[in-house]
């Protein structure tokens, strides 16, 4: 059994950060019926990022994805279908200095689970206010790989990896989804 450490946000929910120090995390990618991805952009930032968030205790992965996508696109479980999950967690660890040496527990990064899901609603059923505490003021249908170019640089891995297992499953479906081009 894995061990883990509860901390308390200033929300006052129960965040879980493994005995290594990663929070448990879900991340999400939605994506369309032409395989284009849905891209959104932190509030007040030019950052850009899939939909992810922290898991609650006692809460399984999928039950933190069907959440973090309704806080954080308006999106329900109506509107979408999961096409998969990756197979393991995916970690990232924070530049040191980004990690709040001052909290206890110590979190170092991130250790997510990845979901690829189909939209089945409409353009108009994504509500980035559907939550008190909106995270993105904006989003776009983007390329499949699009993101791995705009992602912050030390989320970029986790991102290719979710990409690279999730692209067959497009595929399967019969969607067209281009090669991706190998970095230089």
């Amino acid at each position: 059994m894995e061990e883990f450490l509860i901390i308390m946000q200033s929300t006052e929910r129960p965040q879980l950060i493994d005995s290594d120090g990663f929070r448990h995390n879900v991340g999400i990618i939605v994506t369309n019926a032409q395989g284009k991805v849905f891209w959104a952009r932190r509030i007040g930032r030019d950052v850009w990022q899939f939909p992810q968030g922290g898991m609650l205790q006692d809460e399984s992965p999928e039950e933190a994805m069907y959440r973090e996508l309704e806080e954080e696109t308006g999106l329900r479980s109506a509107h979408v279908r999961v096409l998969g999950t990756t197979p393991k967690w995916l970690k990232y660890r924070l530049p040191k200095r980004m990690i709040r040496y001052d909290k206890q527990p110590l979190c170092v990064g991130q250790k997510q689970m990845w979901f690829m899901l189909q939209l089945l609603g409409d353009d108009q059923d994504v509500c980035l206010n559907a939550s008190s505490e909106p995270e993105f003021d904006h989003w776009r249908w983007v390329s499949y790989w699009h993101p791995l170019r705009e992602v912050v640089f030390f989320k970029r891995r986790v991102y290719e990896q979710a990409l690279d297992h999730f692209v067959a499953l497009l595929r399967q479906d019969g969607i067209e989804v281009r090669q991706r081009r190998q970095a230089r």
